[in-house]
């Protein structure tokens, strides 16, 4: 990964405000590059120096459901006032960041 592709992927990261989520596929595209979903996850796997709870998997899915680090990271978006569904899924149109309208863009 470019010095480049990490200077603008934290910085999306650290722009999402505390109570709302942005996806893997949204971060990339937000930090100029568009299909870079999984390397977005790569940089940020491992990382305490950025709010990487914030950044969920496409749908509103926590990524590696039934890990500990997946547990983890739902007790900080709850802490943090983040609702789940039922279905273990985030509600994007209500704690997407940036918001998007009920059409999704």
């Amino acid at each position: 990964m470019s010095p480049e592709f990490a200077r603008q992927v934290l910085a999306v990261v650290h722009a999402i405000p505390e109570g709302r989520v942005c996806t893997y596929g949204r971060v990339a595209e937000l930090a100029g590059f568009p299909r870079h979903a999984r390397h977005v996850g790569k940089l940020l796997s491992g990382s305490d120096e950025v709010p990487w709870q914030r950044v969920v998997a496409a749908g509103g899915r926590i990524a590696r459901a039934g890990t500990e680090a997946a547990d983890w990271q739902r007790l900080l978006l709850e802490h943090e006032g983040v609702v789940f569904g039922e279905s273990g899924r985030i509600d994007l149109l209500c704690y997407g960041w940036p918001k998007i309208d009920a059409i999704g863009v």
